[in-house]
């Protein structure tokens, strides 16, 4: 953040404000910055000739009430007691249901229309999607939300492949990397334009993962299915209410061989993110036992407090010197994935922007404007400057809540980068690709993060 303080401001502090304070002031007088991101046409090419795929496969999105009847048909529920336990959470069994009925007949208006068009159709849930699917398919369809998307594009390795986005609930997804929201219900008019040529190829840089080290474990957790897992909801619940007569005996280190065969050489994990990258305890707090002597009236005996879990490593940005750091964690995103979480990390609010620049008035004497029209546009200014083009081939790092002492450090808490290498010196940490797909990533393992030229993905660009 541009400030974390009103005091103890050094001299770099007050020289970094004035470079705001002006660049503010040239914002206000008309003399335009250029922005850190490109136009997006620039990063897309006019196809030669129209694209009409002969076999498509059509990825569908788990509704809100897929996920809750999945959720719970282990428990032997009724679809009467589904809507009472519904009821009981504050949701709405009709408008769940309603909602997913206007998916469901946007996924079929998709499918007849390509078979209208003598394609081959193959409607696959998310859960039954793999590698398979993708080996089948000329060109994939994700039939869903930005969270389809990323899943679908996470296991297309070639860039020779195309992945079009249909949002199929307009009203309640936003669906950035989906196709304009008229096409849903104008599917057909899409399909013309891409058989015709009317549209344009845009290829979004993803990023590779390189795993090596001691300790690793290159298999992938699937977190919407370990969601959906009705016994790990209740253990996940347990977590929280479980009392101190719970075994604290760690887990049984694994050992495989000797201490060469324990070290792991660099693997290129097969799984491609096309939004970012975040590692950290997989736990964001953990808890403590309140001894049942203890009478608090706001807890019950035997509760546990949660406490915030630092995540520990250290990191290397462009082959430079390592550095110890302690966060809430480490996000890596692309361009695409700049205008997500990566950007809400960063994003300054009107509020602090004023703050600041009534510092550096205050502290240089320049005048400079504290009118809400001038802030708002300082603040919209800095905040654009987040986002960068989809086909740029630089990573954006953000150290989220470092914490700086004697012993450690944080030089910069973002920055772009070629590559970014992270070695783990975590207790229970994950790396998690696109929020869907989790690796462990525990003390000892080494993370590589990059990009190439062959992991771009293909994707089309309609105009509204």
């Amino acid at each position: 953040m541009v400030v974390r303080s009103r005091v103890r401001m050094t001299g770099r502090s007050v020289v970094n404000l004035l470079c705001f304070g002006n660049r503010a002031v040239s914002l206000l007088y008309g003399n335009s910055l250029r922005s850190l991101h490109t136009s997006i046409c620039n990063s897309s090419s006019q196809p030669r000739a129209g694209f009409k795929p002969e076999k498509v496969a059509v990825v569908t999105k788990t509704t809100r009430y897929e996920f809750e009847q999945q959720r719970y048909r282990y428990a032997g529920l009724s679809e009467e007691d589904l809507k009472q336990l519904l009821a009981m959470k504050g949701s709405s069994y009709s408008g769940l249901l309603e909602r997913h009925n206007i998916h469901t007949n946007n996924v079929e208006h998709i499918v007849k229309s390509l078979r209208k068009e003598g394609i081959e159709v193959r409607v696959v849930k998310r859960g039954e999607y793999d590698e398979e699917v993708v080996r089948w398919a000329d060109a994939i369809i994700s039939a869903g939300g930005d969270g389809t998307m990323l899943l679908v594009a996470s296991k297309v390795l070639s860039k020779d492949k195309p992945v079009v986005g249909v949002n199929t609930d307009p009203e309640r997804s936003e669906g950035h990397l989906c196709l304009p929201v008229r096409y849903t219900r104008a599917f057909p008019e899409a399909l013309e334009k891409l058989c015709r040529g009317e549209f344009r190829w845009l290829w979004r840089q993803r990023i590779r993962l390189h795993l090596e080290g001691t300790g690793i474990n290159p298999t992938p957790v699937d977190l919407h299915e370990q969601q959906l897992s009705l016994e790990q909801h209740n253990q996940a619940h347990r977590i929280t209410t479980m009392d101190t007569q719970r075994s604290t005996t760690p887990p049984p280190v694994m050992w495989t061989g000797t201490l060469n065969e324990s070290f792991s050489k660099p693997s290129l994990l097969p799984i491609r993110s096309l939004n970012e990258i975040f590692i950290g305890e997989s736990l964001s707090s953990r808890g403590i036992s309140v001894h049942h002597r203890v009478k608090l009236k706001s807890f019950k005996p035997h509760v546990n407090l949660l406490l915030h879990r630092a995540s520990y490593y250290e990191i290397s940005v462009d082959d430079g010197p390592w550095e110890k750091q302690k966060s809430s964690g480490l996000s890596i995103c692309t361009g695409t994935g700049s205008k997500a979480w990566s950007y809400n990390i960063n994003k300054l609010a009107e509020q602090a922007v004023e703050e600041v620049l009534r510092i550096g008035k205050s502290q240089t004497g320049l005048n400079i404007p504290l009118s809400r029209d001038f802030i708002e546009k300082v603040t919209d200014e800095y905040n654009e400057s987040l986002v960068f083009s989809p086909d740029d081939r630089r990573l954006f790092y953000s150290v989220r809540e470092p914490i700086v002492n004697r012993v450690f450090s944080s030089s910069r808490q973002r920055g772009f980068a070629s590559k970014v290498c992270v070695r783990s010196r975590c207790w229970d940490a994950c790396m998690v690709v696109d929020g869907g797909t989790s690796f462990e990533f525990n003390d000892g393992a080494i993370a590589t993060v990059s990009m190439s030229e062959e992991d771009q993905l293909r994707t089309v660009l309609l105009e509204n």
